[in-house]
């Protein structure tokens, strides 16, 4: 299940809501919710759950993790690194606006206290027949577009029939199984699913934010803009600065607003976000006052770029927030699309040269753990040999993957962290040798005698000083790598056409995965400009797992299914892992309250559920004199 989206941006650690940079609309599917009972034995129901039953039961008044006595009000102010240039987030085209997910509305939300369930917003009812071979969802006949328009069957189907076709590509691969969208009446419409057993399917169209046909007949759905689009969810777009700032006005109307999942939430009058052109500048617009709230990704900051008045004078709060979320995988990417990186041996010699643990020790204040696989931190990670309900998988499939896998537990290449490589360079020279490569003259050269040079892509100065490291243990190799950053607009489009040797990408996962690793790995998607695959995976065998994970009866095979997908994706060295945190660094300006109780899942927090509190903002003026 989409949890967190897979994103080509180089960050230290994982910061759960930061991933809105591609597609912010789908973020916001854990945002919001309502009542619930199991649907898969009870059709007609108010939630669905994959493997079991809900936690909400009908009659409830709210989640736990919000308080309905929060007072409405104030402004949150946030910020966002680089530009935007489309308040349209569903095409591939533009850079669109953080925080445009709060405009629409969906069928259906994922609680952020359970693994894998949801429950109806714009959906009143949702009904899954025993053969799991359609999902039909009854609408609330209250449910309005904001202008006020009722949302209807027609408009969910208009909406499904048009994200898929003329959307980004993600939406083709993530609703690839869904066939068929029907109205029923006004109010009813139906899913019907391709063969296969693949039970997060309802969950998946649940997903969907819902668009009116009727505005799009005269707005032109495939061209940016910066029109304030029709949405039907709890926030408005208010004021937009191109490049610069946007700002959302809470909906008073919202159609949602007293629905038990919505109570406590969504407190604050306006959001602003504004734009900085790199995280330095937006650190020190934080400390002077200008935004709220910081999620920070950078050990280095976390550790010494806070220091101020406003902080020792308690002004500023930071806060290490744990979370249950599973990280995923982070590291050096290889485009395999390129020729010199087609050899697995030269993707682990140049892996070689990267000495992770000097640089947690050196450079991330040792904030950090070495990742060591695709679902770190989490029951979904690998670990030792494979099970026999493993090896029964991976065995049929003993001629496609690497022998290892079968043998071996996998360890990404490691030093003790005294910044002595040179061990790991050996061996990296050895692999290199054995792929056809050898020294000459202190290059690293081929039969042709070309040398093994390749750039790597960075949108955010910051990370270069992680970076250089690298190339320079390369550099002793014979390797000629370069750093190259540009602008995120420039990043974003070299992305979307795979036009690069090597990035730093982030594949962040949720607990509960399935048809978003199509996107991530499969051979489908290695052609799709703008997919999610960026090594450029194009392996049978790799492909057969994704649809045993897709198809996983219950949690335990599930799991199993899992172990055994990372596995090959480890052994074939397609990406070079960095570092990971096991949560979410945050850091306000004391002017907020919160619920007691804080979710596990999507970041340890939502920060839908604060509140400006109106004595500390009092207090907050009375220490800093304004």
């Amino acid at each position: 299940m989409l949890g967190r989206l897979a994103f080509a941006l180089p960050l230290e650690a994982a910061m759960p809501r930061i991933l809105a940079a591609l597609f912010p609309l789908l973020l916001l599917i854990a945002a919001t919710a309502a009542p619930a009972r199991a649907a898969d034995a009870n059709p007609g129901s108010e939630g669905w759950s994959i493997y079991g039953d809900l936690k909400y039961k009908p009659g409830f008044t709210h989640f736990d993790y919000a308080d309905p006595a929060a007072p409405k009000g104030g402004e949150l102010r946030e910020a966002a690194t680089g530009t935007f240039d489309s308040l349209n987030p569903f095409i591939l085209k533009g850079v669109p606006a953080s925080g445009i997910g709060l405009v629409f509305d969906t069928l259906t939300v994922q609680s952020q206290d359970e693994p894998s369930s949801e429950y109806g917003l714009v959906a009143q009812t949702i009904e899954v027949p025993p053969d799991r071979a359609s999902v039909t969802f009854t609408l609330r006949p209250e449910a309005r577009f904001q202008d006020g328009s009722p949302i209807t069957a027609d408009d969910v189907v208009w909406t499904f029939d048009t994200l898929k076709s003329k959307g980004s590509p993600l939406y083709a691969a993530y609703y690839q199984s869904i066939v068929k969208a029907e109205a029923l009446g006004p109010h009813k419409v139906k899913f019907s699913f391709a063969p296969g057993d693949n039970r997060e399917l309802p969950l998946i169209i649940g997903q969907l934010p819902i668009l009116s046909k009727k505005y799009y007949a005269s707005h032109d759905f495939e061209k940016t803009t910066l029109d304030q689009p029709l949405g039907s969810g709890p926030y408005k777009v208010a004021a937009v600065d191109p490049g610069r700032s946007i700002s959302y006005e809470r909906d008073k109307s919202y159609w949602a607003k007293d629905l038990p999942v919505n109570k406590g939430r969504y407190n604050f009058d306006r959001i602003r976000i504004d734009y900085y052109r790199d995280d330095n500048v937006s650190l020190e617009a934080f400390k002077a006052g200008n935004y709220d709230f910081r999620l920070e990704n950078s050990s280095k900051f976390w550790a010494t770029g806070y220091a101020s008045p406003a902080l020792k004078a308690g002004l500023i709060k930071k806060e290490a927030i744990p979370s249950k979320d599973p990280f995923g995988m982070q590291g050096y990417a290889f485009n395999i699309r390129r020729d010199i990186f087609k050899d697995p041996r030269v993707r682990l010699a140049i892996a070689n040269a990267l000495d992770v643990e000097w640089e947690i020790k050196a450079l991330l204040y040792g904030a950090y753990k070495h990742i060591q696989s695709y679902f770190a931190n989490s029951e979904l990670a690998s670990h030792g040999l494979p099970s026999p309900e493993e090896l029964k998988l991976l065995e049929p499939l003993k001629s496609e993957i690497p022998p290892e896998v079968l043998t071996e537990e996998y360890h990404p290449p490691m030093t003790d962290g005294s910044g002595n490589i040179r061990p790991n360079l050996a061996k990296a020279l050895k692999l290199l040798e054995a792929a056809g490569w050898t020294i000459k003259g202190g290059r690293m050269t081929n039969a042709k005698g070309e040398q093994l040079a390749f750039e790597i892509l960075l949108d955010q100065p910051a990370f270069e000083r992680l970076t250089q490291p690298f190339v320079e243990n390369l550099k002793r190799l014979g390797i000629a790598a370069r750093i190259r950053t540009v602008d995120t607009a420039q990043y974003q489009n070299r992305v979307r056409d795979f036009d690069y040797d090597m990035i730093v990408a982030r594949y962040g996962e949720s607990i509960s995965p399935g048809n978003e690793q199509r996107d991530y790995w499969s051979s489908e998607a290695a052609d799709t400009p703008g997919s999610s695959n960026y090594v450029g995976i194009k392996d049978k065998a790799i492909d057969k797992l994704i649809d045993l994970v897709i198809a996983a009866p219950d949690r335990q095979s599930l799991v199993t299914r899992v172990h055994a997908l990372d596995r090959v994706l480890l052994w074939h060295h397609y990406i070079v892992p960095q570092w990971y945190f096991d949560g979410t660094w945050v850091a306000y300006w004391d002017k907020f309250g919160r619920p007691a109780v804080l979710p596990p899942y999507g970041g340890g927090f939502d920060l839908y559920a604060w509140w400006i509190d109106p004595a500390k903002v009092a207090a907050l003026q009375k220490k800093s004199g304004n």
